[in-house]
């Protein structure tokens, strides 16, 4: 592994969040799907923006939030995502250079602006988002650094991309790029109603692709169809080397194999904002992974670091995550690090 330049690149929608608080009536007035991600046009984003309450500006993108978060744990972290050659586009980049994460794709000069979310957050903590994917839709095979996929020990990929046909063959060409090279190729699933357009392809590369799976409760009942989570947990035993569940205040379930750990949410933290949980929870686990803890160490350090961003606004740490993290670790075992299964 001394080559390996970064412990995870990550390949996403690189996005500008706009949070604010909104209550029910506003989601029902302006007909927007409580709890999920839709993609609107430059018009509906710019008359959204309007009626929003004040808001909070920040760099996000799942994908993103998740490198800036292995960074911030003391990770070595890599991005690739298209934003333009605008005030926001200079906004992602210096914000996501400045958590330590490398960042060099090259931004679209001319054409559509850098992307936004509008997440409306009602007083339940439950996000509304609406997303406008401006610049990131060019994203294609050429913006992927190969020599970032070799030198990395795990890609990152985001479910969210494959709505783009030319992401999607970038992703593609990363995960065979990474196969060929022993990279371990992680996937999020990012969305139920993402996982209900593409589910057959989803399916084709959890089972042939990916070794890292994350996905939600909704998302992992999406993918497979199924009734129960139980279901759904069998469904996927055998199609990828460990999948991690979340369960949102049930907490998650990692399995690899016959071995299964079922964590408990962090007690005593009050709910805010769950934006970017999933991304936090995903960088947890992660980071855990690669200093070569067993499974259950890294659910654990999943569910702290989500703990830890539902407690605020905005997708990224405020917290001393490094004492975090010390905390976990000095109760860990070992797995002798990650290896890889054919």
């Amino acid at each position: 592994m001394s080559d390996r330049r970064f412990d995870v690149t990550a390949i996403g929608n690189a996005i500008v969040d706009v949070i604010a608080s909104a209550d029910e009536a506003l989601l029902l007035e302006h007909r927007l799907r409580k709890g999920a991600m839709s993609l609107v046009d430059a018009a509906e984003a710019e008359r959204l923006y309007r009626i929003m309450g004040p808001g909070r500006e920040t760099s996000g993108g799942s994908a993103a939030n998740t490198v800036a978060w292995i960074a911030a744990l003391g990770g070595r972290a890599a991005y690739i995502g298209k934003v333009a050659d605008d005030q926001l586009g200079d906004v992602f980049t210096h914000d996501i250079r400045a958590t330590g994460v490398t960042y060099d794709t090259p931004p679209l000069n001319e054409g559509l602006s850098t992307a936004r979310c509008l997440i409306f957050v009602t007083p339940d903590a439950h996000r509304t988002m609406q997303t406008f994917l401006g610049a990131t839709t060019r994203l294609g095979p050429e913006d992927v650094n190969m020599d970032y996929i070799a030198r990395s020990r795990i890609v990152y990929l985001e479910g969210y991309l494959w709505d783009q046909p030319r992401a999607k063959k970038a992703m593609r060409d990363a995960a065979l790029r990474a196969q060929a090279s022993g990279v371990k190729v992680s996937l999020t699933l990012s969305d139920a109603f993402c996982v209900d357009r593409f589910r057959d392809e989803f399916l084709e590369l959890v089972e042939h692709h990916v070794d890292l799976l994350f996905a939600n409760e909704a998302e992992i009942l999406s993918l497979y169809q199924a009734q129960t989570f139980d279901e759904a947990l069998q469904r996927v035993r055998p199609h990828c080397e460990v999948a991690a569940l979340t369960r949102s205040a049930l907490g998650s379930v990692v399995l690899s194999g016959d071995e299964v750990h079922v964590i408990d949410a962090e007690p005593g933290v009050r709910v805010v904002d769950t934006t970017g949980a999933g991304d936090a929870y995903a960088a947890g686990f992660l980071y855990a992974y690669i200093q070569g803890c067993d499974l259950a160490t890294c659910g654990r350090m999943g569910g702290v670091m989500a703990a830890e961003v539902i407690g605020h606004y905005g997708a990224r740490p405020e917290s001393d995550v490094r004492a975090l993290a010390a905390g976990v670790l000095s109760g860990r075992t070992t797995r002798g690090g990650p290896t890889r299964t054919t």
